[in-house]
């Protein structure tokens, strides 16, 4: 999949790129059949009480993530019968979602994996301590947050640049807002990457308002993610991105009636006649995710979240 910054291997995307096929375990499509669950019985709780029925509204433990999460389509199954000594079949089964990035024109794209602790409470002890050292050598464990990857549009070159992976693994924590700005750059004639410092602003601003109203969504969630993301998402043609913030102005969350800036994952290449968002923030990857009912919100990610909010107002403090 174009634009894939993060994640594992054997994603793929429908033939126009406007949906995700993503192969999932059994955690992950359980959070997005719960999840969907939740948002049809809220919906149809709402509007049978506008239509005179008394029946009660209804919110599911998913309910508020609702507005955070790629829009899921359903699970795509392998079936069949395996013919005799041939290879077993490595992805029975996919979820499909949107793609988050087809609305953009020039994605530019961030995956930040959130959280404190990286191992889940049945995992072997082998596994615990080596996912606890890979979190304390890594900005995980203090921070909440580890930049896993994320490209650039260069307008010069035509192209994006692409920081890998490596890049955040080996970086210390005071070295986070040094990644910030790689990803959030001005433009200037030497290099492509980036646009004009004002317009570099108002994105800042409306990932940041994206970012507040996410926590304020998980602190209303009980929850743990393990290995979860929060994927940040803008538009890197100048021009475009300007269009796109004079429509969007005053809804910082985005308008999904028209389904510009519902997402799935990855991949972009619409017109920029299109009208695409300026700004998209979702959470993603779900394979080690469940519901906690009775513990609280899950703090690991919530700390990981307040960190980029703090990284990005950094961010804007550099640029006024």
């Amino acid at each position: 999949l174009s634009s894939q910054v993060g994640g594992h291997a054997g994603v793929l995307s429908s033939d126009d790129g406007t949906l995700v096929i993503k192969p999932c375990l059994p955690l992950e499509k359980e959070f997005y059949t719960a999840l969907a669950v939740d948002v049809a019985a809220t919906t149809t709780a709402v509007d049978s009480s506008e239509g005179g029925d008394n029946l009660p509204r209804t919110s599911g433990p998913f309910t508020y993530l609702s507005p955070w999460v790629p829009k899921f389509y359903g699970v795509l199954r392998l079936e069949g019968h395996v013919v005799p000594n041939a290879t077993a079949p490595t992805r029975p089964e996919d979820v499909i979602v949107d793609n988050l990035s087809h609305p953009f024109y020039r994605p530019n794209v961030l995956d930040i994996k959130l959280g404190t602790i990286l191992y889940e409470p049945n995992a072997p002890p082998a596994k615990r301590e080596r996912m606890l050292k890979t979190a304390r050598e890594t900005t995980s464990f203090e921070t909440g947050v580890r930049l896993t990857g994320f490209q650039v549009y260069n307008g010069n070159s035509g192209s994006f640049t692409v920081t890998p992976k490596s890049f955040g693994k080996t970086i210390k924590a005071s070295e986070l807002p040094v990644g910030i700005a790689r990803f959030f750059p001005v433009r200037t004639k030497e290099r492509g990457e980036g646009v004009r410092a004002e317009l570099l602003v108002r994105v800042l601003e409306e990932v940041l308002a994206n970012l507040r109203e996410l926590v304020q969504a998980l602190e209303r969630t009980e929850i743990r993610m393990i290995g979860a993301s929060v994927l940040i998402l803008w538009e890197g043609d100048e021009q475009v991105l300007e269009a796109a913030l004079e429509r969007t102005e005053g809804d910082l969350v985005g308008d999904e009636s028209d389904g510009s800036s519902t997402g799935g994952e990855l991949g972009g290449t619409s017109s920029p006649l299109r009208g695409g968002p300026s700004v998209v923030v979702r959470l993603i990857d779900f394979a080690h995710t469940r519901g906690a009912p009775g513990e609280g919100p899950d703090m690991g990610v919530l700390q990981g979240l307040q960190t980029a909010i703090r990284l990005v107002l950094g961010r804007i403090d550099q640029l006024k």
